[in-house]
């Protein structure tokens, strides 16, 4: 336990100070943080993204939500830990949410089009004839028509509901503090107030997630502090 309880540290550090999500979102508003060259908008058609991978692939890719990728990753490995950590206070809840976390990591790995993107962007500079480069950007807007589709939303959905019911297990529980635990309350409502924004106000749908950001930060390095804490004492300090 002590092994997974660092390796949720490091990974909630990782997905907070790293590999954030929404980085793409970042990197346009604050044009690259004066390192990257960035297009003054998102690629709006395959030839568009084709022509901007075989410019700056590592550009290309954070557009495309590479970042937002390993961030689902190292967030369902930190829900695991805590999983480890909380399961004896709502063994029903936990399983919940980490059922609901593992099907987020699923669409999201079968939705986001980065690899994907990349692939074709490659195929279609080597491509030798006009005929070759038409297939291969057909089947670019195809996959263009649905970066940011519906599996985008799902599973959005999905790490923010398991982040709520973790933080009221964290409330049921002596092994997180109180702060912990209504941080990550604040945190996931916030975040899942997106939702209803985008039914009833689009035009402030930007709203919750960036009100939902601090909170989100202060919850994951409290998670990550406890989890090594926890790694020094874990036959002790797990017990209710």
């Amino acid at each position: 336990m002590k092994t997974l309880f660092r390796i949720g540290a490091f990974a909630a550090l990782l997905a907070v100070i790293v590999f954030r999500r929404f980085f793409a979102v970042e990197l346009m508003t604050f044009n690259g943080f004066g390192i990257f060259d960035v297009p003054p908008s998102v690629p709006a058609t395959a030839l568009e993204w084709f022509a901007l991978l075989a410019r700056n692939k590592l550009v290309g890719l954070i557009l495309l939500g590479i970042v937002d990728l390993i961030n689902y990753a190292l967030v369902g490995l930190l829900f695991l830990t805590v999983y480890g950590a909380l399961r004896q206070a709502n063994e029903i809840a936990m399983g919940m949410a980490i059922l609901f976390s593992m099907i987020s990591l699923s669409v999201y790995f079968a939705s986001n089009q980065a690899l994907g993107f990349l692939n074709l962007s490659e195929q279609f500079q080597a491509a030798t004839s006009d005929m070759q480069q038409s297939i291969y950007l057909g089947a670019g807007e195809a996959l263009s028509a649905n970066i940011q589709g519906t599996g985008w939303y799902v599973s959005l959905f999905l790490i923010y509901l398991p982040g709520l019911i973790i933080s009221v297990v964290m409330l049921q529980s002596n092994v997180f503090n109180k702060a912990t635990a209504w941080t990550g309350i604040l945190a996931n409502s916030f975040g899942l107030l997106l939702f209803p924004a985008l039914i009833l106000t689009p035009s402030v749908a930007w709203l919750p997630p960036s009100l939902s950001a601090p909170f989100r930060v202060t919850w994951y390095v409290l998670i990550a502090i406890k989890l090594l804490k926890l790694a020094k004492n874990a036959n002790e300090e797990i017990k209710q």
